[in-house]
Order: structure tokens, then sequence, then C-alpha cells
């Protein structure tokens, strides 16, 4: 249920006076967006000598192209800077309370410069259902339900007493309109920073009469501990296209609710910034981290390390610090090379509300002047403010993501439309074929309609009969491997268990890490990864050849080089279920408790093995269930789209075939179809170019 509030008309954002800066590191980006403008262009000749069918065509993917928005999730603990760097990447210093409670777990998705519709709301801010809020309270979440499983009673009791507190104050501040408001979202049809704090900030200075309904609804954080998500609109006429930059929970909260959210955010995501503090970079505590992101591709994750203003030597310690996050992340399997931004949100806001630098701290600002005489050597002398920009790390933060979005989703769609350009072109010169051979007077030249009709329409069930028959069977394959996988990895650990009772008894405290079942898991994956993209490859392939031959045994119409562009394959997603945490993560408490509580050989070696199934069931569930429905799905739609596209071009030129010769002379007349050829060769030209690279990097 959704509730539409009142619309504002004088309400709005405080925007920077500077937001000038944002454009210093998108220049590729920017580049890239133009790229896309001169391809739209293409489009539009291409409508422009085609028909009324061309140009709603094209049409729909000049929509399509538009709608592509890069999606940026923000991962990293709590206090690392992250909502504050977020802050500055949109212009809105303090768009974002980036002091939450940390009992805050909304996800807020700002998407930037999308196309709305007029009545559409700005802001929409979604809360727990009832379901999901039950489970929170009766299990603890999902720290309570391992707490409980693993036999940490003290824990689990510590756990349901916070969530109970949580739960009262909650109450307290909502009053009877609490249960009313679960599973609901409120709509604003403006966007301004006090809303943003109601809903995601929680702050101290409530009424104490808060069980009345009238009380007052503009208090700070009034519905926090309830929204599970926020999504605010606004336009930066400075990011040269739309992007949603999404703001998460940190990961190291109390009963890992925030994980679980994070991972989700992760699913939809196609870069991932991980923000850590210079004071910290990567230690024990943020493990989570890095099993997260060790389930991403490593080309689509980004670390920034945040608060080097507060480094007594940032000249000195970065090299240091940067040395040390990738032997940390060499040495607990995390990704291999990823890219690493030093910088400071403090300094970007400073830059971005043009306080000079006369407003920083002494230490700040003596940590500036020394990570300048490295970071902006042999760059000229920028003024003030755009020196502090450029040393914040944030255009060079926004300059990698920019890399990341052409080289990946960007490309992707610039090369899929491309080539779905191609396939309008070659069915329009097929079309002027055809009608140069009824110009010229040739009418023997096409099949019996019905007969190609009949024929187009047994290509598309066959395609996805050989699809999903193929795609099924790999995926059964895969089921069967991780199932093995996982039980390997239990009898192995139970052998190791065994052992070490054998050896030390139970006084000492056994240690067994679950990477190597997540290890096992991941490899399973990038198979059928492999094998997924082979199996697209053919049958997208078989089914634009199929479309070729309709074509050439449909008309006696030869055309040089005639060949239909197969689809792009969509993009396999990362299993960032495996980034979960099991309860072997936490042995440095948890575990102990467990061991502790054991008594004979028989109840370690049972309990545990019921311990770890129960924790790793959801996430071999998730991948054999929910995942490979996604996956198949993309693919059956691709092909579906595909094929459908195709065949209306072709019915197309069989329409133009039993046009009458007079007729088509009127409609393009000789001089006209030779000019329209040629164009048309032009077009194809530009476009096998596109198809190819999808963009000039350079």
């Amino acid at each position: 249920m959704s509730e539409q509030q009142p619309i504002s008309e004088d309400e709005g954002l405080k925007v920077s006076n500077q937001t000038h800066l944002l454009a210093i590191g998108l220049e590729r980006l920017s580049k890239f967006t133009r790229q896309m403008k001169d391809f739209e262009g293409i489009l539009d000749k291409i409508a422009e000598v085609g028909d009324d069918t061309t140009a709603r065509q094209t049409g729909l993917m000049k929509t399509r192209l538009r709608a592509v928005t890069p999606s940026i999730t923000m991962i990293g603990q709590v206090k690392s800077g992250k909502t504050t760097l977020t802050n500055a990447m949109t212009g809105h210093p303090d768009l974002l309370p980036a002091d939450v409670n940390p009992w805050t777990s909304v996800v807020t998705s700002l998407h930037i410069n999308a196309e709305l519709d007029e009545d559409a709301p700005v802001a929409s801010f979604s809360f727990f259902n009832h379901d999901e809020w039950d489970k929170l309270v009766s299990t603890g979440g999902r720290l309570g339900e391992l707490a409980q499983r693993s036999g940490a009673d003290e824990e689990l009791e510590k756990v349901r007493e916070q969530i109970a507190t949580m739960r009262e104050q909650t109450r307290e501040r909502l009053g009877r309109n609490f249960e009313l408001l679960l599973g609901q979202s409120h709509d604003y049809g403006y966007l301004n920073d006090e809303l943003v704090q109601r809903y995601v900030c929680l702050g101290d200075n409530f009424d104490d009469d808060e069980e009345d309904e009238n009380a007052d609804p503009s208090q700070q954080g009034r519905f926090a501990d309830i929204t599970k998500s926020a999504n605010l609109f606004f336009d930066r006429p400075e990011i040269p296209m739309p992007i949603c930059i999404r703001d998460t929970p940190g990961v190291n909260d109390t009963f890992m609710m925030r994980e679980q959210i994070t991972i989700n955010s992760l699913r939809d995501s196609h870069i991932c910034v991980v923000v850590l503090s210079a004071h910290q970079a990567l230690t024990t505590m943020d493990m989570a981290l890095i099993r997260l992101i060790s389930n991403v591709r490593s080309r689509d994750v980004i670390i920034f390390v945040n608060r080097i203003d507060e480094l007594a030597d940032p000249a000195e310690q970065v090299p240091e610090i940067r040395e040390s996050i990738l032997q940390t992340l060499k040495d607990h399997n995390g990704p291999a090379d990823p890219q690493l931004v030093f910088g400071s949100a403090y300094w970007a806001n400073i830059a971005m509300t043009n306080e000079g630098l006369e407003h920083l701290v002494k230490e700040s600002a003596e940590a500036m002047l020394n990570w300048a005489e490295v970071a902006l050597e042999g760059q000229g002398e920028p003024n003030p403010a755009e020196m502090v920009w450029r040393l914040s790390g944030v255009p060079e933060l926004y300059d990698a993501i920019s890399e990341r979005i052409i080289e990946g989703v960007g490309r992707d769609k610039l090369t899929h439309a491309a080539k779905q350009a191609m396939n309008i072109v070659q069915g329009l010169q097929a079309t002027s074929n055809v009608v140069q051979l009824r110009l010229d007077g040739n009418t023997d030249i096409a099949m019996n309609k019905t007969d190609l009709v009949s024929r187009l329409d047994k290509i598309g069930p066959d395609s996805q009969t050989a699809l999903d028959e193929k795609l099924g069977q790999i995926m059964t394959n895969f089921a069967d491997r991780i199932d093995r996988s996982n039980a390997q990895f239990l009898d192995r650990a139970i052998e190791s268990l065994m052992q070490h009772l054998e050896k030390h008894g139970h006084d000492e405290v056994w240690q067994y890490n679950p990477n190597g079942l997540r290890m096992l898991l991941r490899s399973s994956y990038q198979v059928l990864n492999r094998k997924y993209n082979t199996i697209c490859s053919e049958v997208f392939s078989q089914a634009a050849h199929a479309l070729e031959q309709a074509y050439k045994e449909a008309f006696n119409v030869p055309v040089e080089g005639f060949l239909i562009e197969k689809p792009n394959i969509p993009p396999f997603p990362a299993p960032v279920s495996l980034g979960q945490t099991i309860a072997l993560d936490l042995q440095s408490t948890w575990w102990k408790r467990w061991w502790k509580r054991k008594r004979g050989y028989r109840a370690f070696t049972g309990d545990f093995y019921d311990l770890i199934k129960a924790e790793v069931d959801p996430i071999i569930n998730e991948m054999k269930g929910h995942q490979m429905e996604l996956i198949h799905e993309a693919a059956r739609k691709v092909l579906h789209d595909f094929v459908t596209e195709q065949r209306n071009i072709l019915l197309d030129v069989t329409e133009k075939s039993s046009v009458s010769a007079g007729d088509l002379n009127n409609l393009f007349g000789i001089k006209a179809q030779k000019e329209r050829d040629k164009i048309l060769n032009d077009i194809f030209s530009e476009l096998e170019v596109l198809a190819q690279s999808g963009f000039e990097s350079e």
C-alpha cells in the first residue's frame, strides 16, 4: 500500500554552489554519452529512410538507451565515511545524515537524472512488512537464528533484549499508527533534507507524548526504525547520464540485518565501491566485506580508502596502506588487483561547500598540503576549490566508475543496440532489393506468404525449446555438483574434527574455515557461467541462421553479405549470496561458546553437522533456485525479443514484395531508391564499427 503525501512546491534540496566540480573526473563518461547521442543520430537516419514500422523500432531503441542507468552500490562499515562520500558525489553535502543511529538499516537509492512521469513521486520510503518485522522480533533476525542454532543462549538473549528495546521505542514513537504503517510506503512530490532525515536518520529529541496520533510528523527520524528503503530522485546536469548510487547500511551491526540488505543491493548493482577508513584499512572486522566483494567480479570492485585527512603523513603512509590492503586481500582470497583510490570525503565536502582552506582543522590542512605534493605533481596550479576537490579523491573515483560503466553496461547496451540497428538496416536493404526488382519488372520473387509465416512461427518455439533443454541440463548438473561439494565439505570437516578430538580432546577449541566451501561453490558457479555463455551463443547463432535461411529461401533476391547479427548474451549475475556469514566465520566468540557446551564426541560431530548444514542450506537453495530462475528467464527473454523483432522485419519485406510495381514507383522511384541504398550502405558501415567496439575509449 502506498500513501501519496501532499506536494509542496516551495520545498527543495540544498544544492552546493560548487557543483561544477562534479564534472572533473567525468570527462570519459561525458565523451561516451556524446557517442550515445551520435548513435541516436544514426537511428534517426534509419527512421528517415524507413517506414512507420522502422520509426517505431528505432524510437523504442532510443527510449531503452536513455533508460540505461548504471547502479553503484556503496558498502562499508559504520563510520567509514561512506555516506559523507555519497553526499559529496551528488553535489548535496547535507543530503543524507551521516550520523545515523546504529539500528538504522535503510538502503537509500539516489536516482540521478532519471526520466520520470510528470506526476511521479520524487521521494518514496518503504517500510518493513509485518512478516519481516515479526521475523526480526521473534527470532532476533539473522544473528538470532544463528545464535539459536549454535546454542549461544547468552548472545541470543542479548540480541532479543536489544530488539525488544528498539521495538518498544518504535511503538512509543509511532503510537497506534505503528501496526498500520508496516508494509506501506510514503510517496512525496518534493524532496528536501528535513524529509530525508524523517525517514533515514534517528534522532534523540522526541517529545514524551509520542502516543498521540496527532503528534508532529516532521520530527527527525520519526519513521527510521521501520523504514526499509528510500528512493530519492533529483537531477544533476554535471553528471552526464542517469546513474543510481545506493548508500547501504554498514555491514558490522548487532544482528546482521544489514548484511542481507547489502547482499540484496549488490545483486542489482553494476559497480561496487568499498569504503574503508585509512586508520583501519582492512582489519579483521572487515572480513565480512572481503567475503562480500570476493563474489563480485574484480573488475567491478573499487576500493575507496577514506579519511586520509586524519593521517599524519599521507605521502608516506598511503603507499604502506595500499600494500597492506592488497596483501590482506591476497591472504583472504579477496579480489585480485582491485583499483584503490585514496581520498577524503571531508575534503570533498569542504570543496563542495566552498568554505575554503581557512575552515580546515589544522591537522587536516597539514595533511592536505603533505598529500598535495604527491597527488598533484605535474597537474599545474588549480584554483583552491578545484585543488581540494582533486585531493579529495572523488574525481579519481568518478573516473574509475566511468571506466567501468563504459566497459561494462555501457558497452553492452550500445553494442547490443548497434546489432539491432544492423539487423533493421539489413531488413531495409532486403526490402530495397525486392523493390528494385519489382521496379525492373521482375514479379517472380516471392514465396507463398503463408508458408513463410508458418516457418517463422516455428523458429521461435524451436529455439526456445533448444535453449530450455540445454540450460535445464547444465543447471541440473550444477545443482548436483554443489550438493556434492557441500557434502564433501561437511565430510572433510567432520574428519578434521574427529582427528582434533582424538589428538587434543575437547579442551582445545578446534578451528575450521568455511571459505573452502565458498571456493568450491564459486568454482562450480564459474563452470556454469562458461557453459551458459557457450549454450546461449550456440542457440542464439542457430536462431539467427534459421532466420537468414528463411529470408534466403523466401525470396530469390541475393543480398551481398546478408547476415543477421545474433543478440548479446545477457550478463551472468555474481553469486553474492556466497558472502553471507556462516557460523564458523564468527569463531572468535560464538564458536568457543558452542564448543564449551558440547559433551561427548558424538555431540560435537552430530551437532556440528546440523549447525553448518542449516547455515549453508539457504545459500545452496538460493543458488539452485532463485538465481537459476533469473538467469534462465533473462536468456529466454533476449531470445524471444530477438526472434520477434526479426520476424517482423522479414514479414515487412514480404509485404513490400506484394505491392504493385506502380505503387512501388510512387513510393520510392528509381532515383530515390538508389539514394536510399547508398544511405543504407553508409549507415551499415558506421554500425559495424560500433557493434565491434561499442565506443572509442580515447
